[in-house]
C-alpha cells in the first residue's frame, strides 16, 4: 500500500464495513439490535468521512453503496418494483441547513416547499393495490428485495384490504410503517407477564417480531398499527398528485391511516420550529419516534434532485439526540439467560437516564466489551435502548483511571459451574450444562416436551413454571419421578388434568432415538440432524462417545455440529441427566427407512392444509422414503405438495414449472 494510503486508517475502514455489516444484519434481518441507532449512526458516519476522503477505496459492495440487510430465508422474496431507500440523516442544526441550501441550489430557487412528518420506530413497509385490491405485502428488506408477508399484513385492522372513494389507479405501492401502540405495547406485555411468557424489550422489536410470524394466527393476536407515508410503483403515472402533502391527503380519501402530526414548511426556520416542536411533545405521543422527515414537497422538484446511491436527495431524517448520562463502572458480572447465553453486564453507580434510575448496563458480548474496550472503573456514557434496557455507549477514556481493570470472560458458568464455550464464528458465549444449569432450566424442559421432541401433551410454559418454580422438576428426568399428588396440587391443575400429563409423561418414554436427541436441546442440532446421527449410531451410548473425528463422517455434520455435540457430551452434568433418563424406563427405536425409488433423493415442498395428513405428518413419511423436504420453493424442488389454501408456493412453482402433486398423488408416489 502507498503513502497515500495510511495503513492504519485503511485497517479502520475494512473493520468498520465488517463491523456495521455485522450490525446491519442483526436490526434488519434478526430484529436482534447490537447497539443503539447513536452508536451505528457514529460509526456509519466516520465510514463516510474515510470514503469522503478516500474515494478510490469506495467498492461496489461498500456498505455506503448498497441499502440494508438481507431478507429472511422462511418468507417467500419479493423484489420491490421501486427500491425502498433509507433516508440520510442530520443530527446538528448545520447539516440541516446545509440540506435547504444543497436543495436550493439543485431547483435554482430562493426557497423550496418541504413536508414535514414524524420518523417512527416500526417496521418499513410496502403494500401493494391492484384496482384497489390488496395483493402483496413485503419488508423493506435490503431495499431492492423484501418478504412477502402478506397475509400477516391483511390481520392489521388499520390497513384496508380494499382501498375507498373513487379515481383509484390500476396499481398504488403504498410504503408506510407497522408500528406498536405503546398503550397497546404495555397492555400486550402485561399479558405476557401473567402468561409467563416472554416479554419484548421495545414496541419496535414486537413490530418487527410480530410480523415476521410464519403463522398469521400469531400476528392477528398482536396489536399491530399502520401510517403511510410514501409511494412505490404506480400505474399510471398520471394519477399522481402534484406535492408529497396532497398524496397523503389522497391516502386518507382512499381509507389508508395517515398520521395527523405533518406540516408543510415554508423555510428553514419553520423545519427547525417544527423539529423543536415534535421534539418537545416526543414523550407524549402515543408511539415511538425518533426523529422528524423532511421531503421536497414537489414531486416535480423531487425528480428534478434526484439519488444518490443510497438515498433520495429531496429526503432528510433530522434525529433526535440519543438520551444520555456519564455514570462510572463498580464491576462487570455475567449474566446466564434462558438459552445459555452468557451476557457481561455493567454494574453502574447509579444514573438517572429518562427519568429512570439505572444501576446496569448490558455489554452484549464478549467482542462488544473489547471494541468499545470497557474497563472496571471507567466513565462511560450510557443509555436506554429503545427506552428500555440500558446499554453502554462508549468510554470516556480521557478519564480513565490508571487502576482500571479489564473484563476477564468467566470459563464457569456462575449458576451451574459448568464450563463457558464459544463455538468458532460465534459472538455469544453459553453454558454448556443445558440439561442441568437453573437458568436454563425451563427452557431446557419446554424443549424436551415440544411435540417433534418426546411430545408430552399437557406440559405447556405455565406448568413448567409451577414445577421449576416449586422446585419439583430439575432436569427432564425428574418429570418421569413425578407423582400425582405433586402435579393436581399445581395451580389450575385438576386430578384428571393431572392424571392426563401423568400418562402423557409416561407416554412419551416410547418414542424414537432421533426425537430423544432432538429432544436433549444440544445446539445446532434440529430434527434432520438428529435423525441423521440416530441412523449413523443408533445408539446413544455410541453417540455419547463419539469424537470429533467420528462425528464428521455423518452426513451434513460439519466442524461447528461436531464441536457443539462433543462439548454437550462431555460435561459431566449432562451425561448425569441423560443417564437418567435412559434408566427410568426409556425405549428408544431406531426408524427404519423405507425407501421409495420414486421418492429416494427427490426435494418437496409442503404448502396448504391437506384433507387427513398434517404437515408434519407427510414431511415424516416422505422422510422414512429417503425424500428430502424443504421449506421454500426452487428450481431444484422436484414436487410441491399442495393442499387447501395454498399460496405464495403454489404460485412459484406454477412459475417455475414445478409439478404439483396433491396428497392422494404424494402417497401414490410413496407406493
Amino acid at each position: 500500500m502507498s503513502s497515500s494510503h495510511p495503513t492504519n486508517l485503511a485497517d479502520r475502514y475494512a473493520f468498520l464495513q465488517s463491523e456495521l455489516a455485522r450490525l446491519e444484519h442483526a436490526y434488519y434481518v434478526l430484529d436482534n439490535p447490537l447497539v443503539p441507532d447513536s452508536e451505528y449512526d457514529r460509526l456509519y458516519r466516520e465510514l463516510l468521512d474515510i470514503e469522503l476522503a478516500h474515494p478510490q477505496w469506495i467498492t461496489a459492495d461498500s456498505l455506503s453503496q448498497r441499502v440494508g440487510g438481507a431478507a429472511l430465508k422462511a418468507f417467500d422474496s419479493v423484489t420491490h418494483v421501486m427500491p425502498m431507500l433509507s433516508l440520510n440523516n442530520a443530527f446538528e442544526d448545520a447539516e440541516l441547513i446545509a440540506f435547504d441550501r444543497r436543495c436550493r441550489e439543485g431547483l435554482h430557487l430562493n426557497q423550496v416547499e418541504y413536508a414535514g412528518e414524524l420518523k417512527f420506530d416500526g417496521l418499513a413497509i410496502s403494500l401493494r393495490y391492484e384496482h384497489g385490491s390488496l395483493v402483496r405485502a413485503a419488508t423493506r428488506g435490503d431495499g431492492a428485495s423484501g418478504e412477502d408477508v402478506t397475509a400477516n399484513i391483511k390481520t392489521i385492522r388499520a390497513i384496508p384490504l380494499k382501498l375507498t372513494g373513487a379515481n383509484i389507479p390500476a396499481v398504488l405501492e403504498v410504503r408506510g410503517e407497522v408500528f406498536m401502540y405503546l398503550e397497546d405495547f404495555q397492555k400486550m406485555n402485561a399479558l405476557a407477564a401473567q402468561a409467563g411468557e416472554k416479554e419484548f424489550a421495545n414496541p419496535r422489536n414486537a413490530a418487527a417480531g410480530s410480523l415476521r410470524q410464519l403463522d398469521s394466527k400469531i400476528t392477528a393476536k398482536r396489536p399491530l398499527s399502520f401510517f403511510a407515508y410514501g409511494l412505490g410503483a404506480l400505474e399510471p403515472t398520471s394519477w399522481l398528485p402534484t406535492t408529497h402533502e396532497a398524496l397523503l391527503n389522497v391516502y386518507v380519501q382512499l381509507g389508508l391511516p395517515v398520521c395527523s402530526e405533518r406540516r408543510v414548511l415554508h423555510s428553514v426556520e419553520a423545519i427547525l420550529s417544527f423539529y423543536n416542536e415534535i421534539g418537545s411533545k416526543r414523550e407524549a405521543l402515543p408511539y415511538d419516534i425518533d426523529g422528524v422527515v423532511y421531503k421536497v414537497n414537489s414531486f416535480t422538484e423531487q425528480a428534478k434532485l434526484g439519488f444518490v446511491s443510497r438515498a433520495p436527495r429531496f429526503a432528510l431524517a433530522h434525529k433526535f439526540p440519543a438520551q444520555e448520562a456519564l455514570t462510572t463502572v463498580l464491576g462487570i458480572d455475567v449474566q446466564v439467560g434462558r438459552t445459555g447465553a452468557i451476557t457481561p453486564v455493567a454494574r453502574l453507580s447509579p444514573v438517572e437516564v429518562s427519568g429512570v434510575i439505572v444501576t446496569n448496563a448490558t455489554l452484549h458480548n464478549e467482542d462488544e466489551v473489547k471494541r468499545k474496550d470497557v474497563r472496571i472503573g471507567d466513565t462511560v456514557s450510557v443509555r436506554r435502548a429503545g427506552d428500555v434496557i440500558p446499554e453502554v455507549v462508549s468510554v470516556i477514556k480521557e478519564r480513565r483511571p490508571s487502576d482500571a481493570q479489564q473484563f476477564v470472560m468467566p470459563t464457569q458458568c456462575p449458576v451451574c459451574d459448568s464450563h463457558i464455550e464459544r463455538l468458532v464464528g460465534e459472538a455469544i458465549a453459553r453454558c454448556s450444562g443445558g440439561l442441568f444449569c437453573q437458568a436454563q432450566r425451563k427452557q431446557a424442559l419446554i424443549h424436551f416436551a415440544h411435540r417433534r421432541a418426546l411430545d408430552i401433551e399437557g406440559l405447556g410454559e405455565k406448568i413448567v413454571d409451577q414445577l421449576v418454580d416449586h422446585n419439583l422438576v430439575r432436569t427432564p428426568a425428574d418429570l418421569y419421578r413425578l407423582g400425582f399428588s405433586a402435579l393436581a396440587n399445581l395451580e389450575r391443575m385438576g386430578e384428571k388434568s393431572a392424571d392426563n400429563l401423568i400418562k402423557a409423561i409416561a407416554q412419551s418414554r416410547n418414542t424414537s432415538l432421533a426425537r430423544f436427541i432432538f429432544a436433549l436441546g444440544i445446539r445446532h442440532v434440529g430434527e434432520t440432524t438428529a435423525k441423521d446421527l440416530a441412523n449413523h449410531y443408533r445408539s446413544m451410548y455410541a453417540l455419547m462417545d463419539a469424537d470429533v473425528e467420528d462425528l464428521l463422517t455423518v452426513k451434513d455434520v460439519g466442524p461447528v455440529v461436531a464441536d457443539s455435540i462433543t462439548s454437550f457430551m462431555q460435561e459431566a452434568h449432562n451425561r448425569e441427566v441423560i443417564e437418567q433418563l435412559l434408566a427410568s424406563g426409556m425405549q428408544l427405536s431406531v426408524e427404519e427407512k423405507v425407501m421409495s425409488a420414486a421418492v429416494a433423493g427427490k426435494t418437496f415442498v409442503l404448502t396448504g392444509t391437506f384433507p387427513t395428513l398434517t404437515r408434519d405428518e407427510a414431511k415424516d413419511l416422505l422422510e422414512k422414503a429417503g425424500a428430502k423436504v424443504a421449506g421454500s420453493v426452487s428450481k431444484k424442488t422436484d414436487y410441491v405438495v399442495a393442499g387447501t389454501d395454498a399460496g405464495s408456493k403454489l404460485t412459484k412453482a406454477e412459475e417455475l414449472g414445478v409439478a404439483v402433486i396433491d396428497e392422494v398423488g404424494m402417497l401414490e408416489l410413496l407406493k
